[in-house]
């Protein structure tokens, strides 16, 4: 008789009643049967963690008041019975102080991006991660769907030469007034600095287009010239975002993030060309992927259908035709995290994690510098 896998089990630190990416990361934890929620520390308010814990069906006792609280009670659990790992959704400003504790308790951390308030912050949970042993991975989503997989694999065997063009543009509208000023807890964290960090827009969404840039063509940015702007009246932090890449091996690109371009929903696309051609993709037609060649006509592939690779159609749950999404992407994440998990090694799996989140951070901080000067490029470090 074959033996019963047991699923891993996690614990939360934020994303109680009324916190949309709480719920997202625990519909992609639960997708593919790998994890069990078993506690969590959901809010600082005590009423509204207890709420949350008891509609989600966790026993009162690990429904925990604070991170602290919850490493402790955890690690006071037999083996058998602690969970294995943290996911931290908090604001940004938590992430690294619960990284770091989580990690040196000894547990495996899924963390929302980004990856902290800076730099120095990432450097810190780079350490805590080496010191402990232990895994981390970033919730850079979009690095999930299946198609972006095709995309990265075509662009890594040379379908399309050498790598001339990057283009990556996220706009969203949201943020267009000031409901941060208007008791939207969402927007009046986002808007910040104490609690977002170096960059509003810039680490919000300008970081998912980064990584997704760099993702994709598997290059490098070298250097940044940027532009940060904000556009609504006393807000502390940017919320409109323009970049000149310079790439490694002399490709040249373009970023765009905003969340004050009014009536746009989630409009993250890239667009990469080489010297015989190129590739298109876009968030909100996530199921196909654009093929552009000099003599040859346009091409589309479908998730699920012909032609694609083992990595994209790995990544791919339904028949074609059958729409997939955001929480599929996210739950691909989960999958192979669990998956780096159970064969006991370091990151094996393609699962974005520790360089993602030093190198989206050494991108915060270069644009933020390079804006505040008179200096036309400043450089990203290598880490």
């Amino acid at each position: 008789m074959q033996q019963r896998r047991e699923k891993l089990r996690y614990g939360m630190a934020g994303g109680g009643e009324g916190a949309f990416i709480g719920a997202i990361h625990r519909m992609a934890a639960a997708m593919d049967g790998e994890w069990e929620l078993a506690c969590g520390s959901f809010s600082s308010d005590s009423q509204r963690n207890a709420r949350s814990g008891a509609a989600l069906g966790l026993e009162p006792g690990r429904v925990y008041p604070d991170m602290a609280t919850l490493l402790a009670g955890e690690l006071a659990l037999p083996e058998n019975q602690r969970v294995q790992a943290i996911a931290i959704v908090t604001p940004n400003h938590l992430h690294a102080p619960m990284a770091i504790s989580a990690l040196e308790a000894g547990f495996d951390v899924v963390s929302e991006k980004p990856m902290a308030l800076d730099l120095a912050e990432a450097q810190a949970i780079a350490a805590a991660v080496r010191r402990s042993g232990r895994r981390y991975a970033l919730a850079f989503t979009y690095s999930g769907y299946p198609l972006v997989a095709e995309a990265r694999l075509r662009v890594a065997r040379g379908d399309f030469g050498r790598i001339r063009l990057v283009q990556v543009e996220y706009n969203q509208g949201w943020l267009s007034r000031a409901i941060d000023t208007e008791g939207n807890k969402q927007a009046e964290w986002r808007t910040d600095p104490a609690r977002a960090g170096m960059g509003g827009c810039l680490g919000d969404i300008g970081t998912h287009a980064f990584q997704l840039a760099e993702h994709v063509s598997g290059l490098r940015v070298e250097a940044v010239s940027a532009d940060l702007t904000t556009h609504v009246p006393g807000r502390r932090l940017d919320d409109d975002v323009s970049a000149l890449l310079r790439f490694e091996g002399g490709a040249r690109g373009t970023l765009k993030a905003s969340q004050i371009a009014a009536g746009e929903e989630n409009g993250l696309k890239i667009r990469v060309h080489g010297e015989l051609g190129g590739l298109e993709w876009s968030q909100m037609e996530p199921n196909t992927l654009t093929l552009r060649w000099l003599d040859q006509p346009t091409q589309q592939v479908r998730a699920g259908g012909p032609g694609l690779s083992a990595e994209a159609m790995e990544r791919t749950r339904t028949p074609s035709g059958h729409p997939e999404g955001y929480v599929e992407a996210f739950a691909n994440i989960y999958r192979s995290f669990a998956q780096a998990i159970r064969s006991g090694e370091p990151q094996t799996s393609w699962y974005p994690g520790l360089g993602d989140g030093l190198r989206t951070m050494a991108f915060v901080d270069a644009m933020v510098e390079n804006s505040r000067s008179d200096v036309k490029w400043t450089a990203i470090p290598k880490i």
